[in-house]
C-alpha cells in the first residue's frame, strides 16, 4: 500500500536524481514533523497541545535525557526539577540550565525509585519514553502521582506497540532487555495504569511514522556494519546518522512538502505511530477515584 501510495506522488524519473550537496539532518525532520502533531508551540508556551507551561510552574521532567522538555520549560520561565539515571544527562542539562535560567532549578541523578522528592513539588509533570524501561511501572507511576500538586498537569509518552513489534524483527535483542525496552504497551493497557494510579485523561495522541522507519533505516545500517548495539539505547539516535538515514529524511522530507503531504503523514501515524502519548490530570481531591476520558 504505501510503495503505491509514494509511486503515485512521485513517478520513475527520465533522468538521474542529483545527490544534495549537503545531507538532511533526521533531526531536524523529525523536529519538523513533531511540530505538525502539536509540540513545542513556543506562542502559546505549550510543550504539547493542550499542555501549556508558564513561569508558575515549577516543572518536573522525570528521564530527561537530553532535556528537551525542561530547556522548553526554562524558556517560558518555569522553575524546573530534572532527573535521569546518568550522570552525564544531568550535569550536562544543569550547565544549560544555569546558562538560561535564574529561576530556582534541580538536577538529580536517581533511578527514581524512590525520587528524594517532597510530595506535591511540581505543577507539571513529564515522563516521556521511559516506562517502557522500567520493570515493575506501576510503583513508578505511584511516584509520579506523588510529586505532582493536586490539579497538576501530566505529559507521558510509551512506545507504541506495533513500531516496536517491527523493531523486533531488526533490532538487537539487547535493545529489548534491561536496562532497555522491557515493557511493550498496548493503548488498553497505558491508559488503565494512568487511571489506576489516579489520574484523569484529558488527551490521547499517537504518531511518528517517520521515526519508526527512521529506527528500522538505523538498525539495517548498524547490521551491515557489523555492529550489535548493546548497553543501555536510548531512543535519541543522535549524529552522525548513517546515510541510509539521512534519505530517508530527506524522502520524508519530499512528502512533508508535498500538497497531500501532512494528510498522508497523518494516515501513516494512524497506521504505525512511534509513541502514544497521555496528557492527564490529578484530581484536586485527591481522595476521589477519578474515571477515565479517552479521546
Amino acid at each position: 500500500m504505501i510503495r503505491r501510495l509514494l509511486a503515485k506522488l512521485w513517478p520513475a524519473p527520465s533522468a538521474p536524481l542529483t545527490v544534495p550537496l549537503s545531507p538532511v539532518s533526521p533531526r531536524d525532520v523529525g523536529l519538523h514533523d513533531a511540530v505538525l502533531d502539536g509540540w513545542f508551540l513556543g506562542e502559546t508556551g505549550e510543550l504539547l497541545k493542550g499542555f501549556a507551561i508558564n513561569a508558575d510552574d515549577t516543572l518536573l521532567d522525570v528521564g530527561c535525557g537530553e532535556g528537551v522538555a525542561t530547556l522548553f520549560a526554562v524558556r517560558q520561565g518555569a522553575s524546573v526539577i530534572f532527573t535521569d539515571s546518568e550522570h552525564d544527562k544531568v550535569r550536562d542539562l544543569a550547565r544549560q540550565v544555569a546558562a538560561q535560567s535564574n529561576q530556582a532549578s534541580l538536577g538529580l541523578v536517581s533511578n527514581s525509585l524512590p525520587l528524594p522528592l517532597a510530595d506535591g513539588c511540581a505543577s507539571k509533570i513529564v515522563c516521556m519514553e521511559v516506562l517502557e524501561h522500567i520493570d515493575q511501572p506501576e510503583p513508578f507511576m505511584a511516584e509520579l502521582v506523588r510529586m505532582g500538586r493536586p490539579g497538576a498537569l501530566y505529559l507521558l509518552s510509551v512506545p507504541a506497540p506495533v513500531g516496536e513489534h517491527l523493531q523486533k524483527g531488526i533490532a538487537p535483542a539487547s535493545y529489548f532487555q534491561t536496562p532497555n525496552h522491557v515493557q511493550i504497551f498496548t493503548p488498553e493497557r497505558f491508559a488503565t495504569m494512568v487511571e489506576e494510579a489516579g489520574l484523569v485523561i484529558e488527551h490521547r495522541q499517537a504518531s511518528g511514522f517517520f521515526w519508526v522507519m527512521g529506527m528500522i533505516f538505523f538498525w539495517a545500517s548498524e547490521r551491515a556494519a557489523g555492529r550489535d548495539v548493546g548497553g543501555a539505547v536510548r531512543d535519541r539516535i543522535q549524529a552522525p546518522y548513517p546515510p541510509l538515514m539521512e534519505s530517508w529524511a530527506k524522502t520524508w522530507q519530499d512528502l512533508l512538502s508535498h500538497p497531500d503531504g501532512l494528510a498522508i503523514k497523518q494516515m501513516l501515524d494512524r497506521f504505525m505511530p512511534k509513541s502514544q502519548v497521555i496528557i492527564a490530570r490529578k484530581p484536586m481531591d485527591t481522595g476521589a477515584r477519578p474515571g477515565g476520558h479517552h479521546e
